[in-house]
């Protein structure tokens, strides 16, 4: 498994060696020891599966207290995964990275405590994601996606991007909560 750096430092891009062949395909989602080596938790306590159709647009959530690190990856499908450094603290505080995942790379993506996390589905999808802290109604928070101080570019035209109400009406980020 290759794992690299992203933008912004602490996300990480991971991607699998695939082994394909006539019957089909073959890759380790996960290894203790690699996972281990490049400083990832071991620990998980949760295990998340949802399904989106195209054009649905979830995100940007974190929690602000019992803040969640993702292993996040694609079983069926693409998305483009979006992290945004959320320490306000940090060099890189609203800063965003925008990766694509997909069925066909395989890549995954670890995305640490103290960042919103969100995606948009480039074909309806099957997403898969471990965390290291239970879900907390009470401390989620939301970002607004079109957030023009973010300025993420998603690839789809707005009109069509389908969003929860709670999702669209998520605070700006000048406005909202976020980690010290």
């Amino acid at each position: 498994m290759r794992i690299e750096e992203t933008e912004l430092p602490g996300v990480l891009l991971l991607t699998p060696a695939i082994h394909r062949d006539s019957r089909g395909a073959f890759l380790e989602t996960w290894n203790l020891r690699t996972m281990q080596e490049a400083g990832l938790p071991s620990t998980w306590v949760q295990d998340n599966f949802s399904i989106s159709k195209k054009n649905v647009l979830r995100g940007m959530h974190y929690q602000i207290t019992q803040p969640q690190g993702k292993l996040i990856r694609v079983v069926y499908g693409a998305v483009l995964d979006v992290a945004i450094d959320l320490r306000r603290s940090s060099p890189n505080f609203g800063r965003h990275v925008a990766i694509e995942l997909s069925e066909e790379n395989g890549a995954m993506l670890w995305i640490p405590p103290g960042f919103g996390h969100g995606f948009l589905a480039l074909a309806d999808v099957g997403f898969s994601y471990k965390v290291t802290e239970y879900y907390s109604p009470a401390a989620e928070r939301t970002i607004r996606w079109n957030d023009p101080d973010l300025a993420i570019r998603w690839p789809a035209d707005a009109n069509s991007i389908i969003i929860s109400d709670r999702d669209a009406q998520g605070a700006l980020l000048r406005d909202a909560e976020v980690f010290p």
